[in-house]
């Protein structure tokens, strides 16, 4: 037990040595702020940029805006801050293996799987009070600004989006326990999201995917209903577990 708590504190205090932790605290406040902002500028902007546009032959009529604008904000900034977290975490597991750290702790008698549980919790730990900081601050503001009571399934929307990146982080876990470079680890998870992304082309299989959680946003406007997103959060849970538990067994059998 103190093996596994002595490697969990050097995971966490290995982000803040790195400037990761202020990284990624940096980029959540200020999405979250950001959504807000722009919905409440809009109109400004809009006026502002009114004479430009009607010399073009473009009419610009009057600009409402409320909290259903700042939380569509959100969901279209959103994927670009989970590539930043991508990027930030991608290196989790390589980086220990160029550098050879992942030798010296295993010969002191902590176990494989006990690394790989550190490892996995510490990105999906990260990657939840990344997400839901950035919510947090978005609905502050727009509770502030507007009313998020006129928004539809604000809770349900996020914890959809919030099950989509869960998976892409064990995607993350299990391609690392596969490859010794960070850009394999990238390749092959974007891969699986490429593939993911062509496979809804087809109306028999795109309720299926877990990209579909990705339009969770309709939710807001109450253009889908809850239960349109199960079979694609089933799905997306059963991939998510297989990914971890088939991660954990490569990882038991990796040569280092």
């Amino acid at each position: 037990m103190s093996a596994w708590i002595a490697f969990w504190k050097k995971e966490w205090m290995e982000l803040v040595r790195s400037g990761k932790f202020f990284i990624l605290m940096l980029v959540s406040a200020l999405f979250g702020i950001m959504n807000p902002a722009i919905a409440k500028l809009t109109p400004w902007l809009m006026e502002a940029m009114s004479e430009s546009l009607q010399e073009s032959g473009i009419q610009v009529g009057e600009v409402t805006v409320d909290a259903l604008t700042s939380w569509a904000q959100f969901y279209k900034n959103m994927p670009m801050a989970l590539i930043v977290a991508v990027l930030i975490f991608c290196g989790i597991f390589t980086q220990e293996y160029q550098k050879g750290t992942l030798i010296l702790v295993l010969t002191k008698g902590m176990s494989r799987r006990k690394v790989y549980g550190v490892k996995a919790l510490t990105c999906l730990l990260w990657w939840s009070l990344y997400f839901w900081m950035s919510y947090g601050i978005t609905w502050l503001y727009s509770g502030y600004y507007w009313d998020n009571g006129t928004v539809s399934n604000i809770l349900t929307t996020a914890a959809l989006f919030w099950v989509f990146g869960v998976w892409v982080f064990c995607l993350i876990v299990f391609f690392s326990t596969l490859c010794f470079e960070t850009s394999g680890v990238l390749a092959g998870t974007g891969m699986l999201l490429l593939v993911s992304y062509i496979a809804g082309i087809f109306p028999k299989v795109q309720d299926y995917l877990p990209t579909k959680l990705l339009e969770c946003q309709a939710l807001l406007t109450e253009s889908a209903a809850s239960a349109d997103f199960l079979p694609a959060l089933l799905v997306t849970v059963a991939m998510t577990t297989a990914a971890g538990v088939t991660g954990m067994f490569a990882f038991d059998k990796k040569k280092f």
